[in-house]
């Protein structure tokens, strides 16, 4: 027989009673009863129940045995009774009596539990990460990672797709977020820095001629944490494709996401690879106040100005009067009541908001309930209930004044409301595209133009009038759209993408708007624009969230309870104590001199 087993904790069935086996596992569970200890043994592929007797050579080292050790067991299946049998677990028709217990790495007393898996605080969680991956939810989290990642893995490369490795170790470059910096010792005062993505490289492979590009690439930026977004490093899904339109990146890339959530989507439904709605960047801000809309809500906002403009509400009348201003209205079907309406209230002002005006319909009222509505008149508030489609127990909340800065509260309020009262379809995976994304926004802190999304995007516009284009002709240059993409799941953005920038002399157009002259360009993207003086050829990608997929089907909503070994919100490694600090010799060999913070 094998030194440590037979057969793993989860393999044991019905039609292997009889048999003499080994297991090997930690000790998961430890009960007594009336004599009897039973230990549920545990390893990377499931549980057995060890019953061990009073009258076994094992007993009294099952005594002594502390929970989360690592322990041997010799002993002989027994089918269970009737009466006992676990129906959830694949190995609950049987157990193990023991004969013979080895300890092969006793456990001292534990900083966390491992058995129950009740709350804990995360510092303590993430120092010792080696025992919370023990625990039933987040092992399987990060064994579906793996069984995610060869699945993507698989279906790229039955598209045509061929895998290549690109570099760690490369030269910094200004893509929206700080570098991780890596100095030279060879090369005294220069600094190599870690990838925030592998764009150049994979547009250099298109260049080079593969065809068809995708790796599961690490990226380094360095940027606060978020629950959607891990401090350090990620992975995502980055491909490439030669001779592509945006169509043709789309029609790529669906039937893989599609796939996979289908796969590991438990049932749930996924919209088909092949109908993932487009969506204008104008019209997600419009319609969902975000460009990351959640599908599953089928609350749409209006724009409702017109039923305001001169009224009675002096608030709204009054922001109205100035160009640009609107008030928008998110309905509420079901929500017609004070009590909900002050509820929203009170919400809009723990957000930092002064409020959130309503209207409610109920029974008997003429026109509509609220402050409002006995301001602007039966009439108009019954014209803001049609235009919205709503009826008595209904009810409209409203946010006035430039939508450039309300609609992301607008999109807040649009999810807030939807999830109060259940509007939401939750048992479904609903992708779109976001595309049509402006090409330049207007920075009102450096009073300047300024790139909106990626800067190595096409333009959507004519070529020769955007290499003719004057820097100084705001309008213009401010409704330009590029062929940039997002794909959103359920509110979450996955990636963004573009068809790629591929001629140099509408590179350095692009760049010189945003404020950078040619010899920037030629200093920070030179080995890219070079390649493409030698011939290159329209291509575009994407790169889909890996972290972000995978916190998707496991249903959390921390980014943190996907990833091994995650870094917490100050971007440390607890387990490792990562950052440290180093000796003085490093850091002369580096020809580095350490200088102390202010205090």
């Amino acid at each position: 027989m094998h030194p440590y087993r037979s057969h793993t904790c989860g393999a044991l069935r019905p039609a292997d009673a009889g048999k003499t086996v080994r297991l090997a596992g930690w000790v998961h569970r430890k009960r007594d009863h009336g004599g009897l200890l039973f230990i549920d043994l545990r390893d990377n592929y499931g549980l057995t129940q060890i019953v061990v007797a009073p009258s076994s050579a094992a007993f009294a080292a099952a005594e002594r045995v502390r929970a989360e050790s690592v322990i041997r067991i010799d002993g002989k299946v027994v089918e269970r009774t009737a009466d006992t049998v676990n129906p959830n677990l694949p190995t609950g028709g049987v157990e193990v009596q023991a004969s013979a217990l080895e300890v092969l790495g006793a456990a001292e007393e534990l900083p966390l539990p491992v058995f129950g898996e009740p709350d804990y605080p995360e510092d303590i969680r993430l120092k010792y990460r080696f025992l919370d991956l023990r625990r039933e939810k987040l092992h399987k989290s990060i064994l579906l990672r793996s069984q995610v990642i060869a699945s993507l893995r698989r279906r790229m490369i039955a598209q045509g797709f061929i895998e290549f490795q690109t570099p760690i170790l490369t030269a910094s470059s200004p893509e929206g977020a700080r570098d991780f910096l890596v100095p030279s010792r060879l090369h005294p005062g220069k600094f190599y820095a870690l990838p925030q993505a592998p764009q150049q490289f994979k547009q250099l492979l298109m260049v080079a001629g593969f065809d068809k590009y995708f790796q599961i690439a690490p990226c380094f930026r360095d940027e606060d944490a978020r629950a959607d977004r891990s401090p350090g490093e990620f992975y995502q899904l980055d491909f490439e494709m030669s001779f592509v339109t945006q169509e043709d990146v789309f029609n790529a890339i669906e039937p893989v996401l599609a796939g996979v959530f289908e796969e590991f989507g438990q049932g749930k439904r996924v919209t088909k690879a092949g109908a993932f709605p487009r969506i204008p960047y104008a019209e997600a801000i419009a319609k969902y106040g975000s460009d990351k809309p959640d599908l599953r809500n089928p609350l749409i906002l209006h724009d409702v100005s017109e039923h305001f403009r001169g009224g009675g509400f002096g608030v709204f009348a009054r922001i109205l009067e100035k160009d640009g201003n609107a008030v928008w209205a998110i309905p509420a079907p079901g929500g017609g009541s004070r009590a909900f309406c002050d509820k929203m209230n009170a919400w809009a002002q723990s957000e930092g908001q002064p409020g959130l005006g309503y209207i409610f319909w109920r029974e008997g009222e003429e026109g509509g309930a609220g402050p409002i509505a006995k301001n602007i008149g039966p009439e108009r508030a019954s014209a803001i209930r049609d235009q919205l489609g709503l009826k008595v127990g209904d009810a409209a909340f409203f946010v006035a004044g430039d939508p450039k800065v309300f609609y992301k509260f607008a999109g807040l309020a649009r999810n807030k409301i939807a999830d109060e009262l259940n509007l939401s379809d939750k048992d479904q995976f609903a992708f779109c595209w976001i595309v049509d994304f402006p090409m330049y926004e207007w920075s009102e802190e450096e009073k300047k133009i300024d790139f909106s999304h990626n800067p190595f995007s096409m333009p959507n516009f004519d070529h020769e009038r955007f290499l003719a284009l004057d820097p100084a002709d705001k309008d213009t240059i401010l409704a330009i759209t590029a062929f940039q993409y997002d794909i959103v799941c359920n509110g979450v953005e996955l990636s963004s993408g573009a068809i790629r920038n591929h001629k140099p002399e509408i590179m350095i157009k692009a760049f010189e708007i945003a404020g950078y002259g040619r010899e920037v360009v030629e200093e920070k993207f030179g080995g890219m624009l070079n390649a493409f003086r030698y011939g290159a050829p329209p291509h575009g990608g994407s790169a889909p969230g890996v972290d972000r997929i995978v916190m998707l089907l496991a249903g959390v909503e921390n980014i943190r309870e996907v990833i091994v070994f995650p870094f917490n919100q100050q971007a440390q490694d607890l387990m490792m104590n990562a950052p440290g600090e180093v000796s003085a010799k490093q850091l002369r060999e580096l020809h580095i001199r350490i200088v102390e913070p202010k205090k």
